[in-house]
């Protein structure tokens, strides 16, 4: 049984979903920084309030809370909003780099090219020989 456990554990899927979950965690606190320091205030800046979830109303001596759903929403959209940005630039990026790889690729010539090169000379010294005979 502890072979299986083993086995289970040191699965590429399973370790690389862990590496996935824990990266995730990081990059979330990350996004949440960047939309808590920066984007929120910047909101605050031109709307005058930085935060709705103070909003509410009583409903038969119910205190509704609407507020904090607002904000959760405009705070998904947010972090959704940077992520997507985020995530567009790194596309962006990667693409770059692999097309300059290519790029690179293309100018460098391989070994086939070199052979066909040779070939061609050959023939073509060849054939300058037999005319010369």
């Amino acid at each position: 049984m502890w072979e299986e456990f083993k086995e289970f554990i040191m699965r590429g899927n399973v370790v690389e979903l862990a590496v996935g979950l824990v990266m995730g965690s990081a990059f979330t606190a990350i996004v949440n920084a960047l939309v808590d320091s920066i984007i929120m205030p910047f909101i605050a800046g031109l709307s005058g309030n930085a935060s709705v979830e103070g909003l509410a109303f009583t409903f038969n001596d119910a205190y509704i809370q609407y507020g904090t759903f607002l904000q959760a929403i405009i705070d998904f959209l947010l972090i959704a909003i940077v992520l997507f940005l985020v995530i567009k630039g790194i596309n962006n990026l990667t693409e770059r780099l692999q097309k300059e790889e290519e790029e690179e690729e293309e100018e460098t010539p391989s070994a086939e090219d070199y052979l066909k090169e040779i070939r061609d000379l050959l023939a073509y010294q060849e054939s300058k020989d037999n005319i010369q005979n």
